[in-house]
């Protein structure tokens, strides 16, 4: 792994180097922003100079012709001179600074230009188009235990999406300092969320909060970190061997923990062919059951039609005997009826019956009524004692036949 931070210069170079340093750089170093040397001088005006000196000649000398000719040619060679040197080209993929007596006024596209006043020129040329890489090794950052991980590399990428912002604001020299700054910040910062034993989890992590937070501090400098990682964490010596020990019982309790799966499984297993074996049994006494209870229930079916039967029975015996008494209840009432609607009709008979029986009846009782005993007295005359003693002996002889009048009046029959 890389121990150095990326480092950011620009350069001085001809207009042929330029492609050169720009892509591949210079002794190990990046180089976003090449600054170009004028190749154009003033070789066309001693060119010119020339021109005049043999045109003042052919005017003053006899050597018309030939001087006008060499006038002719050296004008033209300071125009041709005056026009390549003129020429700027710009890569593609590179913007060019233009500034006028010092001040920056445009930006130039890839392609050919002409720069025909000496006071125009092109003050740097910059890489526009080309995601630079950028690494960063961070040493000793502390954790959330305050322990200080032995490096933590970071890796970015940016591209200058403003080059005159990025050569007026800042510059290449510098902001390399401030981007290493940046990156220490936010790393530290980022070191300081996570517990050690979770270091490792920085690896690969989600880092896109860190890009967002750089963006929003070298986004005035014309500037934009196109993608950023972590691509390696080292841990102290000491910690390392910690993490050893326990990456060693780790794997042993994760042995430990395959042979006790293995061991759970062969249980499990087995218990499964008990099981699968009681639910055989159990299904085949669940059939025996079963058919203990079919029979059962035909027995019960059986006993209950007889009893159904035998009640039936007793129902139909119940139902004749009282169809009988019924029968014989109805004709009893009807002969009843019958008999009344007779002695309905025979009144006068029935009525005479009782006549001669109450006259029957009136004779015996007549037979058997005592015969009363007539003392006939004078009148006027008071009772003798004799009479009275012969009353007082005759009485209780006749009380027990029957019942008599005695009067000391003479009664009538």
């Amino acid at each position: 792994m890389s121990r150095e931070f990326s480092k950011i210069k620009e350069s001085l170079a001809s207009w042929s180097e330029i492609r050169q340093l720009l892509r591949g750089g210079e002794q190990g170093q990046l180089v976003p922003v090449v600054i170009p040397k004028d190749r154009r001088g003033f070789a066309w005006m001693a060119l010119v100079f020339l021109a005049l000196y043999c045109a003042g000649m052919a005017a003053l000398t006899d050597l018309t012709i030939i001087a006008a000719l060499a006038a002719l040619v050296f004008l033209a060679l300071a125009l041709l001179t005056m026009w390549r040197k003129a020429i700027i080209e710009i890569e593609e993929g590179t913007t060019g600074v233009r500034s006028r007596w010092g001040a920056i006024t445009s930006t130039l596209p890839p392609g050919r230009h002409y720069l025909w006043l000496p006071w125009d020129r092109v003050d740097a040329v910059v890489d526009t188009s080309t995601e630079i890489p950028y690494s960063a090794p961070i040493v000793a950052c502390p954790t959330a235990e305050n322990v200080p991980l032995k490096s933590i590399e970071f890796f970015l990428k940016f591209r200058i999406v403003d080059p005159v912002a990025f050569v007026r604001t800042i510059g290449a020299g510098n902001f390399d300092l401030v981007l290493s700054s940046a990156v220490q910040d936010a790393i530290r910062q980022r070191s300081r969320r996570v517990h050690t034993e979770r270091a490792y989890d920085l690896r690969g992590s989600d880092v896109g909060d860190m890009q967002d937070a750089l963006n929003r501090q070298l986004g005035r400098y014309g500037v934009r970190i196109t993608g950023a990682n972590i691509p390696d964490v080292q841990l102290p010596d000491q910690y390392q061997q910690h993490l050893s020990t326990r990456e060693k019982v780790a794997k042993e309790m994760s042995a430990y923990e395959r042979e006790w799966e293995l061991t759970r499984k062969r249980r499990i297993d087995t218990l499964l062919m008990e099981i699968e074996r009681s639910k055989k049994t159990r299904d085949a006494r669940v059939v025996e059951v079963k058919a203990a209870h079919n029979t059962a229930r035909k027995d019960v079916a059986r006993m209950l039609e007889e009893q159904e039967t035998e009640a039936q029975r007793v129902t139909w015996e119940i139902e004749a005997r009282g169809r009988a008494e019924l029968t014989a209840a109805e004709n009893e009432a009807k002969a009843l009826r019958r008999l009344a609607e007779s002695y309905r009709d025979n009144r006068a008979v029935l009525q005479y019956e009782l006549a001669r029986k109450r006259l029957d009846v009136g004779a015996k009782l007549a037979e058997n009524a005592p015969q009363p005993l007539v003392v006939r007295t004078q009148q006027g005359q008071s009772d003798s004692a004799l009479s009275t003693l012969l009353l007082a002996q005759l009485l209780p002889r006749i009380s027990g036949t029957g019942s008599g009048h005695v009067n000391g009046h003479s009664p009538s029959a």
